[in-house]
């Protein structure tokens, strides 16, 4: 009994231990609570010239906020992908990061790692696919062009993990305009070539594929205009990981090798708050632009709108007439400060481009990047979107593609085609769903479109069922009453479609017009170009990884070979690395590869 006693006894000192253990704990929790944790401030080897306050809406008293739930993608070992020491949210902020993971349906992916119980917060706009259209009810396809291709960048980067890239992060326009398909040089008025070319579906045998092709006039880059540039930096904390901001700076250094004596350059960073830390300066002057960069580091919440803001004032500031005016904004595009939901920005954005500033977005990170929101930006802000998902994807975008995305040489570059009831029973445009206008926009000279810089190639592929085909992507209506009346004079010819291109020069606001004619033809696959084919391959492989419900037939194998087939010169090895990517998704899938 005594034994038991002094048991008791014991187990009631002990209870009591861990209580008052756990009453000083929350004492100290509800102190720390009610300290002001000092907001991370950007660092430059300048003063800072032009500091915007912190919001007032910002709620920096919190203690920094890391979801449980962030992981790295399948194949990357489970580390945090946001700073622990500098994240910082504000209200609105936090609310939105607990809905992210219910949000599938808005396009916000939530995918489970192998594990089952861990999330990643990246965000992709759903795509719903082009369908098959019947020229007698819809003889008019409308379109945007573009030349982004931060899509393809994006899924190497998964790819390369060891994961399958997410459904809504595949544009297939943007894979098939990665790549530079060398279609000649214009000689006429126009700052175009137009190419066509009409061949078999490689996934749809008794089907027919029309590409076309847009080549910008290449430059004497001697000759060039001077340029103004700002760099807009997201030095927040959740751009700390080695592919982020040190990826970044690394990059933005690659450019300066690029520009002339005529150029200049501006740095404004944002995190809790923007500032300017290079006022523009000669880009010759490289040790002040690169010690300005060095300088930078990451920390604080992301006030993406008040750094966009700044740059274009900083950009009007030293705005060049007769010379190329352009941002150049670098972030993972997890805005959180101020301005941030997308439709805020796109409109701030869209209200900017009328000053006659070009934009360029380049991505980069994973876990919690935003490409959705960078997508729409670009769109709408007169902008060229990318990718960076590693050094020499930086060298591809900063020395082999840049001085060309800096010189604009048409706005508004839209096209429309009418397709031919005679000849054509449906069709449908591969990719560009993003990119639809309505018919009347093709007129409309206040509807914007893409931007072509010099030297730029664009590519479009329809899928085309010819008349007298049995086809299971055909969807029957009951006839027309009033649209009979076709110009039988027309329709009875060997014409396929007519295509047209509006496009504006980049100081004019009245656009032009050019009309190109392509005929029907039936030409076997084997003996198209090996810019066709070679682009039926990277379509074809979007198909696989969006699981395409108009994939046909194509398989893995078939577009492997028929890659292999296409790959030409190749000078700079990026169909090969194409090749390499479609393998290891093969091997992904468990399927037999062949020898």
């Amino acid at each position: 009994m005594k034994t038991l006693k002094s048991f008791s006894s014991k187990l009631l000192v002990v209870m009591l231990c861990i209580w008052l253990a756990w009453a000083c704990q929350g004492s100290k929790e509800a102190n720390k609570g009610n300290q002001t944790v000092n907001q991370p401030e950007i660092v430059a080897t300048e003063k800072t010239v032009e500091e915007a306050p912190i919001p007032a809406d910002m709620d920096i008293s919190t203690k920094p906020i890391v979801s449980p739930s962030l992981t790295a993608p399948a194949g990357e070992s489970q580390k945090m992908l946001r700073s622990t020491d500098n994240l910082y949210m504000n209200k609105d902020s936090r609310v939105l990061e607990r809905k992210k993971m219910k949000e599938q349906e808005k396009g916000i992916i939530s995918k489970e790692d192998e594990g089952g119980e861990n999330f990643n917060t990246e965000e992709y706009s759903k795509i719903v696919e082009n369908q098959f259209q019947s020229p007698k009810n819809a003889p008019l396809s409308t379109f945007s062009i573009d030349v982004d291709k931060a899509s393809y960048s994006n899924s190497r980067r998964m790819i390369e993990s060891g994961q399958m890239p997410y459904k809504d992060a595949v544009r297939i326009e943007e894979f098939v305009n990665y790549f530079d398909y060398e279609y000649p040089n214009p000689t006429g008025e126009h700052p175009f070539s137009i190419i066509t070319e009409v061949s078999s579906s490689p996934w749809n045998p008794e089907n027919q594929l029309v590409h076309i092709g847009l080549q910008g006039k290449k430059l004497d880059y001697d000759k060039l205009a001077p340029c103004n540039l700002v760099f807009l930096i997201d030095a927040s904390g959740s751009m700390s990981d080695n592919n982020k901001l040190p990826l970044l700076k690394s990059s933005l250094k690659l450019l300066l090798n690029e520009l002339s004596a005529k150029d200049r350059i501006a740095i404004v960073a944002y995190a809790g708050a923007a500032g300017l830390v290079l006022p523009s300066t000669p880009a010759t002057d490289k040790s002040k632009i690169i010690n300005a960069l060095d300088n930078l580091e990451a920390g604080g919440s992301t006030a993406g709108g008040q750094g966009i803001l700044l740059a274009y004032k900083v950009a009007k500031e030293n705005f060049l007439a007769e010379g190329n005016n352009r941002i150049i904004l670098a972030t993972d595009g997890d805005f959180n400060v101020g301005t941030s939901s997308t439709s805020e920005l796109v409109r701030l954005v869209e209200e900017k481009r009328k000053e006659g500033i070009f934009l360029t977005l380049c991505g980069f990170g994973m876990g919690n990047y935003k490409d959705d929101r960078m997508e729409e930006i670009a769109k709408n802000g007169n902008g060229n979107y990318f990718y960076i998902d590693n050094i020499n994807e930086a060298k591809k975008v900063f020395v082999k593609e840049m001085r060309a995305t800096l010189f604009t040489i048409a706005k508004d570059v839209k096209l429309q085609i009418e397709f031919n009831p005679n000849k054509v029973q449906a069709y449908r445009l591969i990719g560009y769903e993003n990119r639809m206008l309505k018919d009347e926009d093709f007129n409309d000279d206040k509807k914007d479109a893409g931007e072509l810089g010099a030297g730029h190639t664009v590519t479009a592929i329809y899928e085309i069922v010819p008349v007298g085909v049995k086809s299971q992507y055909l969807k029957s209506v009951d006839a027309l009453k009033y649209q009979n009346n076709q110009n039988t004079n027309v329709s009875n010819t060997d014409e396929m479609m007519t295509i047209k291109f509006r496009y504006k020069k980049p100081t004019e606001d009245t656009s032009k017009l050019i009309t190109h004619i392509l005929n029907a033809k039936n030409q076997k696959l084997e003996s198209t170009s090996d810019n066709f084919r070679f682009s039926a391959a990277v379509a074809g492989f979007g198909l696989l990884l969006r699981e395409s419900e108009f994939k046909g037939n194509v398989a893995y194998n078939q577009i492997i070979s028929m890659a292999k087939g296409a790959k030409g010169k190749d000078s700079e090895g990026y169909r090969a690395e194409f090749i390499r990517l479609v393998e290891a998704c093969q091997l992904m899938k468990g399927e037999k590869t062949r020898e």
